[in-house]
């Protein structure tokens, strides 16, 4: 998924039935877990201008009232804002009356159509499977056609919703798993109250680089939308995006002492100040980098060795996710040796395996 550069350790911590479901604001399937809403009201209002336009009924307001009125539409001007990005009505119009966007509306029109044809009803459930018993899922899922191709997680903590940009190279399968992928980090975020206790008591520069260790939260959310570690993170994805994340991946002993630096240097006072810890810590984001792949990799060696009771209890503290994985990989008799977290890095930060793995 596309993000932008304003991610956070916060935001690392961290859809039923569509087919069925076309109006906006109406409630998806919800257990006990998860609660969802599908609101593609300003990818319609889009398509209803551009159809228009093709057609012989002219454009009046009340089209403009219907897509400027739209929640979507709103809380996306909302974020614009708050990003501190030019973004306006006058603009906004530009945009849906360009030429370009109309040469493109049957290509839109399908793509919307497919993601509404497929069946994400094991999305919720399935990543409920990878977070703590009390994680709860309340999410708003808005496809959006803007300038911007950019998808994002908005108002984590407060209103969680899903923008997705409406692009006909992410296929339906790609689009559920997209899905799944950030409900995975909406659902953490509704525990990160009891994540924050667990680091209580670091000294400051330590407790900086633990919470930074929660962005490998972006790989327990690719092994959880995938459904497990048996299932390829790409196996919907391009030819393109699976060689790279292989690729990558085959370099995670190299990526690991990468981050490690970086903690280290965070621990030591090399790095200082929010801003500059945090420009280095997005380097690891990147298409899909080290807060990716080598957390996808811890996360599925804990799981295959200790279980899945383990790495959710990871979860709730992200150093026990290095702990457990170094203990794990220590276990590994047999195989081919695996790049472990210096013993340094994990006494600085008081790290202790999960409970599941000393037993």
């Amino acid at each position: 998924m596309t993000r932008d550069s304003d991610g956070t350790s916060r935001r690392a911590w961290s859809i039923a039935c569509l087919a069925s479901v076309l109006a906006c604001g109406t409630s998806l399937h919800a257990d006990e877990g998860v609660q969802l809403k599908l609101d593609t009201s300003e990818a319609d209002a889009v398509l209803s201008i551009l159809a228009r336009r093709s057609g012989t009924e002219p454009v009046v307001e009340a089209d403009w009232e219907r897509l400027f009125g739209s929640e979507p539409y709103r809380r996306l001007k909302q974020r614009e804002a708050e990003m501190k990005r030019d973004f306006d009505d006058a603009e906004f119009r530009r945009f849906v009356l360009s030429d370009e966007l109309r040469e493109r509306a049957g290509l839109l029109e399908r793509t919307l159509a497919a993601w509404r044809r497929i069946d994400l009803d094991a999305a919720g459930p399935r990543v409920l499977a990878y977070l703590p018993p009390q994680a709860r899922i309340r999410a708003k899922v808005f496809p959006v056609i803007k300038p911007r191709t950019n998808s994002f997680v908005f108002e984590l903590l407060t209103d969680p919703t899903v923008f997705l940009y409406v692009d006909p190279a992410l296929g339906a399968e790609q689009f559920e798993n997209t899905v799944a992928h950030e409900l995975h980090h909406i659902g953490l975020a509704s525990v990160t109250s009891e994540m924050q206790a667990a680091l209580e008591g670091l000294p400051p520069r330590a407790r900086t680089a633990a919470e930074w260790m929660g962005a490998f939260g972006e790989g327990i959310a690719m092994l959880a939308a995938a459904g497990g570690p048996q299932v390829h993170p790409h196996a919907h994805s391009p030819i393109q995006d699976r060689t790279r994340w292989d690729h990558d991946l085959a370099h995670f002993g190299r990526d690991l002492r990468a981050v490690e630096g970086f903690f280290l240097d965070v621990i030591d006072g090399r790095l200082v100040g929010k801003d500059e810890i945090r420009e280095k810590a997005l380097v690891f984001f990147g298409a899909q980098g080290p807060w990716y792949t080598v957390g996808w990799k811890m996360a599925a060696v804990v799981e295959q060795r200790y279980g899945r009771a383990a790495l959710i209890d990871c979860t709730l503290d992200p150093r026990r996710l290095l702990a457990t994985y170094n203990r794990a990989a220590a276990a590994g008799e047999g195989q081919e040796p695996l790049a472990v977290w210096s013993d340094r890095l994990l006494r600085a930060v008081r790290a202790e395996p999960s409970k599941a793995a000393a037993r």
